[in-house]
């Protein structure tokens, strides 16, 4: 697998002769595992229960939100940077709950958090217009951490099924439409 590996795992293993040709699933399936590989190594960005607990209540600050509503605000507020999981909010929420600094109205299947007095006193108290906000933080230290990393995954997860499920010349515009993004993506660079 060369160093570029959508480059021979698209084009076949016969030097860039073009698709269709000798690509094979276990090629196609190495060049997916080996981006899915390289988005997904670990950066020094993940949020400690400290900042899943300030951005909850920084959140509620603005306004009630259920739990779902909160891991996406975090997750859009961040570009796609941080996205906590159900299993680090949910426990946030009954802790803050437990504390007294959040009660929870059920509506509809879902409960819906709202600061008492005490935690918007907490939220305020917690939060420092110095100093960014949680989702901010793990962006503005680590700039290469973005949406970029998250849309090289959807895209390589879109060329995967189509490899797998697609006609030859389904796979063949595919390769087209990949072959033309890169050199794009590569023009950015180029731009002064």
């Amino acid at each position: 697998m060369s160093n570029s590996f959508f480059g021979d795992a698209f084009a076949g293993r016969g030097g860039g002769q073009g698709w269709p040709g000798n690509l094979s699933m276990s090629t196609l399936t190495e060049a997916f595992d080996q981006l899915r590989t390289s988005f997904e190594q670990k950066t020094g960005t993940r949020a400690t229960r400290g900042d899943v607990r300030a951005a909850v209540l920084a959140l509620l600050l603005e306004q009630p939100m259920h739990g779902y509503q909160i891991i996406a605000e975090i997750e859009q507020r961040s570009g796609g940077s941080w996205k906590p999981s159900p299993g680090s909010v949910y426990p946030t929420l009954q802790m803050l709950t437990d504390e007294g600094l959040l009660v929870a109205e059920e509506s509809g299947g879902r409960k819906t958090y709202t600061l008492t007095d005490a935690g918007r006193f907490a939220a305020e108290a917690e939060t420092d217009p110095d100093k960014p906000a949680p989702w901010a933080s793990s962006t503005k230290e680590h700039p290469r951490m973005s949406a970029l990393p998250k849309a090289g995954f959807e895209l390589a997860q879109a060329a995967a099924q189509v490899g797998r499920t697609g006609t030859d010349e389904q796979v063949a515009e595919a390769v087209a439409i990949l072959d033309d993004a890169r050199r794009k993506i590569y023009g950015i660079l180029a731009q002064d």
